[in-house]
């Protein structure tokens, strides 16, 4: 009897935390499995993206692939003002402001849509001499493809933009299925596009650059569309007007700037390294480019949580609920690794196989299947800590301290390591790969402590203050 009320007293204890909770397990679950299928998606399309294109030679998979390079970093711009936008919009729907949250989202929308113009007239007006900058000489077969790609795929930039900004107010407004049928249309659009240009008109590089354009256009006015939906908590319904709001844009920019510059330098960093990659040959290229994408199916998981935790650490904050906050980082922590490891097992044991669905010569196949297990054990052990806690530290607004540690690392141990490996103990590729380890390890420990105590809790009282 005694036993029966305690379970009881145990069991209203439970039901009356988890009403005081912000998210159940079901919404978290509503959150994530789209994320995560949205991000398979993604990975799988570019996979197939470099598989096809490998059907003109390893050329034309060197030159998109350090192209590519360079539309992450612009991809990762607009996903930084995108975050920006979604963190203030998030803080709003914790505080229950919603009609302040929908002039964030069109705010944003607005803004990164114009840079994203601004940027594709640059990069098309000075393609030629950019390349060159961040690759120096390379053949000239690969330049070719490079160029094509480069030009072809800027057009897109606007459309991404476009797509960035609304998908991650859908995903702040805890909607993630949304952005996951959206990816879905975009990528059958690629896939099915590929199909018919690369293999069926045999149009090489551009017949991989079109589609991806055109896709990314489509996923933009269907998502753009769906925002227009007055019974959404964030919807465009009544905020069109064509001015800018300088309050609004900076609370934006001040989650967005400092994000933005720590994923620029990031991806610029990793130009840089493969710049060191580019003197190693078109085999070596070729490899590099074959590990990376097989190690982004590695880090998935991981990547699909980090989004959703964005949203959800934004929500706590803004409602006040800070113990909340780092209670769903422990726990999408804690998933993010058991689900990264089950990865990382089974690309360990079947890279060889899918290293030849790229068919590239037994020299560069070596090397992909080499960089791509060291890969596999590291990202179990320091890939979670070193990307997933800062995501909780930005949606409290501690951008600062986060952005120049984050930017420290990269010159000092990613740039600086991996030119240390290669042209004084000549590791080859895999001291590029080496050097990236460096710089997760030494982020793993600095985000830890910071984590753990409680400055970034109060960054953003001091923001407004």
């Amino acid at each position: 009897m005694q036993d029966e009320k305690i379970r009881d007293q145990k069991g209203r204890k439970e039901k009356k935390r988890d009403e005081k909770m912000l998210y159940s397990n079901s919404d978290l679950k509503k959150l994530i499995i789209p994320l995560i299928i949205e991000q398979t998606l993604a990975i799988a399309v570019g996979m197939a993206d470099t598989i096809m294109v490998s059907a003109a030679g390893e050329a034309a998979v060197s030159g998109v692939s350090l192209v590519d390079t360079v539309n992450i970093l612009l991809i990762n711009v607009f996903s930084a003002l995108a975050t920006g936008g979604a963190v203030v919009a998030g803080h709003y729907l914790g505080q229950k402001h919603k009609e302040e949250a929908s002039k964030v989202a069109w705010q944003i929308l607005m803004f990164a849509t114009s840079l994203a113009l601004v940027i594709t007239i640059i990069f098309i007006s000075f393609h030629d001499g950019l390349l060159r900058l961040m690759f120096g000489q390379i053949e000239d077969d690969v330049m070719q493809a490079a160029k094509t790609y480069l030009i072809i795929t800027a057009i897109s930039f606007s459309g991404l933009a476009v797509y960035n900004s609304c998908a991650a107010i859908f995903r702040a407004m805890n909607n993630a299925r949304v952005t996951m049928w959206v990816s879905l249309l975009i990528n059958a659009v690629n896939l099915i596009g590929n199909t018919i240009l690369i293999y069926g008109l045999k149009w090489g590089v551009a017949g991989a650059a079109i589609p991806t354009t055109i896709s990314r256009y489509v996923g933009a006015i269907v998502i753009m569309v769906m925002m227009f939906n007055p019974s959404r908590d964030i919807n465009f319904c009544g905020q069109v007007r064509f001015r800018f709001n300088p309050v609004l844009i900076k609370r934006i920019l001040f989650i967005a700037v400092p994000n933005g510059l720590e994923n620029s330098m990031f991806q610029l960093g990793k130009i840089l390294v493969l710049s060191v990659v580019s003197t190693m040959g078109t085999s070596a290229i070729a490899a590099n480019a074959v590990g990376n994408t097989l190690a982004s199916w590695n880090i998935l998981f991981g990547s699909a949580i980090n989004l959703g935790l964005v949203s959800v650490s934004a929500v706590c904050v803004g409602a006040g609920e800070i113990s909340q906050a780092r209670y769903y980082t422990r726990k999408m922590m804690k998933i993010a690794i058991a689900l990264t490891t089950v990865m990382s097992f089974a690309l360990f044991v079947s890279v060889p196989v899918l290293v030849k669905l790229y068919n590239l010569g037994p020299e560069a196949s070596q090397m992909a299947i080499e960089v791509m297990r060291f890969h596999a054990v590291m990202a179990v052990l320091f890939w979670v800590p070193a990307f997933t806690i800062p995501n909780t530290l930005r949606s409290a607004g501690d951008v600062i301290w986060t952005m120049v540690l984050a930017i420290f690392s990269m010159w000092f141990f990613r740039i600086g390591a991996a030119y240390l490996f290669t042209y004084v103990f000549h590791f080859g590729l895999l001291g590029v790969w080496a050097a990236m380890i460096v710089d997760w390890i030494f982020r793993a420990i600095c985000y830890s402590f910071r984590y753990r105590g409680h400055k970034w809790e109060t960054a953003m009282q001091r923001q407004r203050a």
